[in-house]
């Protein structure tokens, strides 16, 4: 059903305050969205996140970027971090979150998905078969306008697992 797919398996207010040890168990791959996920928007990459992938990395998990912005925003923002990337990713369509996918070279149901964004970031990864995990904006200040208005239609569907929800 098509609803179900705007619906994120998990909800968390900071990619930063996840059990990660206990995650690494469950999934061999991680991808993430760059821009309110990982930092505010339009941000360079920052220790924080720098050291969130060290710790990934250190736990065998391998890591992805998949950003709709150009390579000249991502390759930086993936060298800093020392990961592979996914940019122009065309999100919410599955090619990008499929080339990420192939990259990781592992089934989507071993990777796991993070984003700021239902009818982009979740709407794709969930179609795309990988496990999804919402995360609140890092700085909803440096949203674009666009992004803006797409939060407030997102609104019903931020809560955990379509479950959840009564569609």
């Amino acid at each position: 059903m098509f609803l179900k797919a705007l619906y994120p398996g998990e909800l968390t207010r900071s990619v930063y305050e996840l059990d990660w040890e206990e995650l690494a168990g469950r999934y061999g791959g991680v991808v993430f969205d760059i821009d309110n996920t990982l930092v505010p928007h339009g941000a360079p990459a920052d220790d924080q996140a720098e050291a969130l992938f060290d710790r990934l990395h250190r736990l065998g998990m391998k890591t992805m970027l998949v950003s709709n912005n150009g390579e000249e925003r991502v390759k930086p923002f993936a060298d800093r971090l020392h990961t592979d990337y996914v940019y122009k990713a065309g999100k919410p369509k599955k090619k990008g979150y499929e080339k990420a996918i192939r990259k990781l070279d592992m089934g989507p149901e071993k990777i796991l998905f993070l984003g700021d964004q239902i009818f982009t970031d979740v709407w794709g990864a969930n179609r795309a078969g990988m496990d999804t995990v919402l995360t609140e904006p890092v700085d909803p200040s440096t949203d674009e306008i666009q992004i803006v208005v797409k939060r407030w239609f997102e609104k019903p569907f931020r809560v955990k697992r379509a479950a959840d929800a009564e569609l």
